[in-house]
């Protein structure tokens, strides 16, 4: 699921890191999805199983504001609109909710997996 990232090798740089965050934050600007509303990881594709695993072990409230966000976003996509400034998401509301709990379930596969073919060898 997860795709190689420069994020750590960039963060560890303070001159690179200074270089690039306005360009990261003109390219999440440019994006728009803010502007119908939406949060980062309203972005994810739904279609592997570790996502809809995610999904189902949110909590009720956020699960519910994720369909509520993805519904008015199509909404407005369909009329052509965009939120008012006031109901766009802002960038310090538009934080990781999905994301972590995808990594713990990446890792639980990952450990089921390392026990699935564990070679036991007897002396």
């Amino acid at each position: 699921m997860s795709a190689p990232s420069l994020t750590n090798f960039i963060v560890k740089r303070p001159l690179l890191k200074r270089w690039m965050t306005p360009i990261a934050n003109w390219y999440v600007d440019a994006a728009g999805y803010r502007k119908l509303g939406l949060r980062i990881d309203d972005l994810v594709p739904e279609e592997s199983e570790t996502v809809q695993t995610a999904i189902k072990r949110l909590p009720p409230k956020v699960a519910y504001d994720r369909i509520f966000r993805i519904r008015r976003a199509f909404q407005c996509s369909i009329s052509h609109t965009l939120l008012p400034p006031a109901e766009q998401t802002k960038p310090h509301e538009d934080v990781e909710y999905l994301s972590p709990i995808i990594r713990e379930i990446e890792k639980e596969n990952k450990e089921r997996a390392d026990l699935d073919n564990l070679v036991v060898k007897r002396r």
